[in-house]
């Protein structure tokens, strides 16, 4: 355990995307603030009205009951604010997505959240004021809870710590019109880097970018803590499983959005193949959609044959996705570059069941092969193709295997919270 003081300690976690906004962004934030009292910290919680989000899931602040988390929220501004009188909006098409995220970062830098900044840091402050906080945690994306973190570190004096969900400049999906905009990007985030006291990423590719662009961080300056998975969600899940009827296809699931190169294209072509090929298996393979499948998604899947050989749920609270994860027999997930860290990864690795990843060379990969799973190219038909007729063999032996239990409890968010309230620890020691 973490030395503990008498009274709690107090962190102000700057976090715009909080339940009950749905969707992974939230997870990883969420774990930790419902885990850190039981270390001997007393979380502040600063984020928005979950106004005009994509998807919504109020079952998600029920996993912070009795956990001694203040939520604090203000009112969006910016585009969010425009959105405000609906508490989600309807799933654009790719095209859309696309184009307004392009036009998103070239009005705004460093994204379409700045201005919520003025009013993040007036409203900590104050809270600041009422009872004054030990640590500051800022997570990210929007890399706007960056900025709000080191204004507030200027103002309170306490160490900030910084947690990089995703890279910051290099993120390969961030679109920069002129070389002023990337440039402006890059200056904003060493101001925020010059700023803190500790540095967290959730993989190490993440952390190598940061380095060799910012030489005065120190090998030791950023730790690595992964994505994980809650186990008190898996015994709530088993606890009221789904009905599991007796079926005679094997059911492989994706749980998710699919958006920019994570899309099913490559792996329903090679679905139909094999059913081409081998039409015994029709009926006998389940292709199972877990979260909102867009129209074009579905085109796909009526133009290649597939209608009775593809269901999708639609977006599903998250013990309910939990529980999908449990009634299938195989997870299938696609990560189309080296620097995403998707959460499916380790939920899928809690699920305890076998994998068949579509991901390049890099850290998911190497996750998904130290489980025990399958990996291919993201666009490589033949080998998804070969990888499916594998898992299906063996499950028709019975013989499915999902990773081992000490590679299980490598993603424990328990564990992981640990390993953050080290650093604070640390800092605060340091002092």
């Amino acid at each position: 355990m973490v030395p503990q003081s008498d009274s709690p300690r107090r962190v102000l976690v700057i976090a715009y995307y909080f339940p009950p906004m749905g969707l992974s962004g939230v997870q990883r934030t969420l774990k930790f603030v419902k885990y850190f009292a039981q270390f001997g910290w007393h979380p502040t919680v600063l984020t928005v009205q979950p106004r005009g989000y994509l998807a919504q899931d109020d079952s998600l602040l029920e996993d912070l009951k009795g956990h001694n988390v203040t939520v604090v929220r203000t009112s969006a501004s910016g585009p969010g604010k425009l959105l405000s009188r609906k508490e989600t909006v309807r799933f654009p098409s790719e095209w859309s997505r696309k184009l307004l995220s392009r036009l998103s970062d070239t009005l705004f830098i460093p994204d379409n959240k700045i201005g919520w900044m003025r009013k993040a840091v007036s409203r900590a402050a104050a809270l600041a004021r009422e009872t004054p906080f030990d640590m500051i945690f800022a997570t990210a994306p929007p890399f706007t809870d960056f900025l709000i973190g080191r204004a507030l570190k200027r103002k309170l004096n306490v160490p900030l710590v910084l947690d990089y969900r995703d890279p910051w400049v290099d993120y390969p999906f961030k679109f920069y019109p002129t070389p002023l905009h990337k440039l402006l990007n890059v200056i904003l985030e060493r101001r925020a880097l010059r700023a803190s006291s500790h540095v967290v990423t959730t993989n190490r590719k993440v952390k190598e970018l940061i380095l060799r662009r910012h030489r005065f961080l120190g090998y030791h300056d950023i730790d690595i803590i992964s994505q994980g998975f809650d186990p008190e969600d898996f015994r709530i899940a088993r606890s009221s499983p789904l009905d599991a009827p007796q079926r005679q296809a094997m059911r492989m699931t994706y749980a998710g959005v699919f958006w920019e190169d994570r899309k099913p294209d490559f792996f329903l072509r090679a679905l139909a193949d094999l059913m081409k090929e081998q039409p015994r298996l029709r009926g006998r393979i389940e292709a199972r959609f877990v979260g909102n499948f867009r129209e074009e998604n579905k085109k796909l899947v009526a133009r290649l044959g597939l209608h009775d050989a593809v269901t999708e749920t639609g977006y599903l609270p998250h013990i309910d996705c939990i529980r999908e994860l449990l009634a299938s027999d195989a997870l299938w997930m696609i990560v189309g570059d080296e620097l995403g860290s998707p959460g499916k990864t380790y939920e899928y690795i809690g699920a305890g069941k076998p994998i068949l990843a579509c991901a390049p060379e890099g850290f998911i990969k190497n996750a998904v092969l130290e489980a025990g799973g399958i990996v291919t190219a993201p666009n490589d038909v033949p080998a998804i193709k070969e990888a499916l007729m594998s898992l299906y063999t063996r499950w028709e032996r019975h013989e499915l295997r999902g990773p081992a239990p000490e590679v299980i409890e490598r993603y424990d968010r328990v564990i992981l919270t640990r390993s953050l309230v080290k650093i604070f620890e640390s800092l605060l020691s340091e002092a």
